[in-house]
């Protein structure tokens, strides 16, 4: 969606607004390795796996295997992506095939740990779905046995690399918006696709299973700061047939800072996602019709700049996560989306859900574990 025509929806002066030109270029597309290309083993061929074969498809990967419990699962994915790799239902097979090296683990949360947990066993590097883990401290036992056995273990935090949230970092990093005041993330959006499957169990399936990337952004981008609390509630709207609140709102308290979430799954018709990024020396909009349609716009005294952006959520995201944690491979150090680095995004969607659950401020890092079922 492009930008209102408008100066006055931003309250710039007409000249201003009038001296639009292009935003500084910037290092935002996803990362790639230089040279190495591991054999890759994939556990769980559910829905969301299409999207990962797509992506290392296309980066030149090498997927051996493809394993789930349900046999045709697998088939089919190796039918539409890589005829070469062998299908399995037994994990524990994929971890002895010759020369893999890099797992990837999409199940869900509670089939996740063991599967995660056995591949780092085996000293196998592993990229897992999220959300990472329910319980804070499995987490950083996770963590501390990748680090015990040297190997990474790295979030599959694919909105990272969205077009439009990659930038947005690179910008705030680079310094154009000063020092950041306030986030708000604005959500109207239809997920009411999950009706039906086993994802409508999930009570907290906005604020927690959805809306973790939100908090992963919100964490990625006041990076430095501590939060202090958090406050959230839930609702279902008036209309709905869908077991879980679709309805969210959130509140997180940094030191001189605030950063805020308003989520609506049920929109059928006109759905927006809009991030405001507000600092001491300009602002950052980032406005569209979809998580994949977006346009980005840096405001300062000097104007306004339109960034020029390629890719989209689905394909940059998942290119971005697998990308990251092989360039970490090789280069010898921890992926951005390490397993210890992402529990500062669980503490804020821990607190966040028990906040919702019993309407009291949460200090992140107290709400050790939740469950996203009732």
């Amino acid at each position: 969606m492009s930008e209102p025509a408008s100066a006055s929806g931003y309250g710039l002066s007409a000249a201003a607004a009038a001296e639009t030109a292009a935003a500084p270029e910037l290092d935002y597309l996803p990362p790639r390795p230089a040279r190495y290309r591991p054999r890759i083993a994939l556990v769980g061929c559910g829905g969301i796996s299409e999207y990962h074969l797509r992506a290392y498809r296309e980066m030149g990967l090498d997927v051996a295997a493809l394993c789930d419990l349900d046999p045709a699962r697998a088939e089919r994915r190796r039918a539409q992506f890589y005829p070469a790799a062998a299908v399995l239902t037994d994990y524990r097979k994929a971890l002895r095939l010759d020369g893999v090296e890099v797992v990837d683990v999409a199940l869900h949360p509670a089939e996740r740990v063991e599967v995660v947990e056995a591949a780092l066993r085996a000293r196998k590097h592993v990229l897992s779905q999220k959300p990472f883990v329910l319980d804070l401290e499995v987490g950083e036992r996770l963590a501390a046995l990748a680090a015990r056995n040297g190997v990474r273990l790295a979030v599959n935090q694919n909105g990272r690399w969205a077009p439009h949230f990659s930038y947005l970092t690179a910008a705030v990093r680079s310094g154009l918006i000063g020092e950041v005041a306030s986030i708000d993330f604005t959500l109207h959006w239809d997920h009411t696709w999950t009706a039906g499957t086993p994802f409508e169990d999930l009570h907290h399936l906005v604020l927690v299973d959805f809306g973790i990337h939100w908090f992963d952004m919100a964490a990625r981008l006041m990076r430095g700061k501590m939060p202090e609390r958090v406050w959230a509630s839930v609702a279902r709207t008036s209309f709905q047939r869908m077991k879980p609140p679709m309805l969210a709102q959130v509140a997180v308290d940094y030191p001189g800072a605030q950063v805020r979430f308003s989520f609506n799954g049920h929109v059928r018709c006109g759905q927006e996602d809009r991030t405001v990024v507000a600092g001491s020396a300009g602002t950052l909009r980032s406005c569209g019709p979809s998580l994949s349609e977006q346009s980005v716009t840096l405001h300062t005294a000097a104007g306004q700049a339109a960034a020029r952006l390629e890719g989209t959520w689905f394909t940059s995201g998942f290119m971005g996560a697998m990308g990251e944690l092989l360039s970490a491979i090789e280069e010898r150090r921890e992926p951005e989306t390490s397993g210890a680095e992402n529990l500062h995004s669980l503490e804020l969607a821990f607190a966040a859900a028990r906040s919702a659950d019993d309407g009291q401020p949460k200090i992140p890092g107290a709400v050790r574990r939740i469950t996203l079922h009732r």
